[in-house]
């Protein structure tokens, strides 16, 4: 008898526990659910202004970061320019989809090609010291990337669903 009791107490407190964590997943759903289901387009809208802006800022120094890096004159540098110039092609087809359709759901394949490129340029941007100010602009325009990424419930920038 007396060994039942400490395993009956064991078990309620595991269904305790489970419950809790059943609730609290439960809650983190439905809090993210809420928050991409209420999002306007003005609000998609006034993002990918924003990764418009940055990447304008990032591209220049970028490129002019290179000229001055070891890479300067290679192969891996004329990549590296174009996977820019790439994100920039990508995210003004974005923009172009975008305006054109009445959903900003309906991007989402426009959106995750602007995050590969993204993430490729991500790899080399760990990799290398390219100088604070092209440093700075990445965080920035990574920082509203991500900001889209999860407006579309997609992995961030530098996840192996990009790889």
């Amino acid at each position: 008898m007396k060994a039942t009791f400490p395993k009956a107490i064991i078990t309620l407190s595991a269904f305790i526990l489970l419950l809790g964590l059943a609730e609290t997943a439960s809650a983190q759903y439905r809090r993210n659910w809420r928050y991409r289901s209420a999002t306007t387009k003005a609000q998609v809208d006034r993002v990918i202004n924003r990764v418009e802006a940055q990447l304008d800022h990032f591209v220049g120094e970028y490129n002019r970061s290179l000229d001055r890096s070891r890479l300067d004159g290679t192969g891996r540098e004329d990549w590296l320019n174009k996977r820019a110039r790439d994100l920039e092609s990508a995210t003004d087809e974005l923009r172009r989809d975008f305006d054109r359709r009445d959903s900003w759901g309906e991007n989402r394949d426009e959106v995750r090609r602007c995050l590969n490129i993204a993430t490729d340029i991500d790899k080399s941007m760990r990799s290398m010291r390219l100088g604070a100010a092209t440093e700075s602009n990445w965080a920035r325009l990574r920082v509203e990337l991500n900001a889209l990424a999860d407006i579309y419930s997609m992995p961030r920038i530098g996840s192996a669903k990009y790889r």
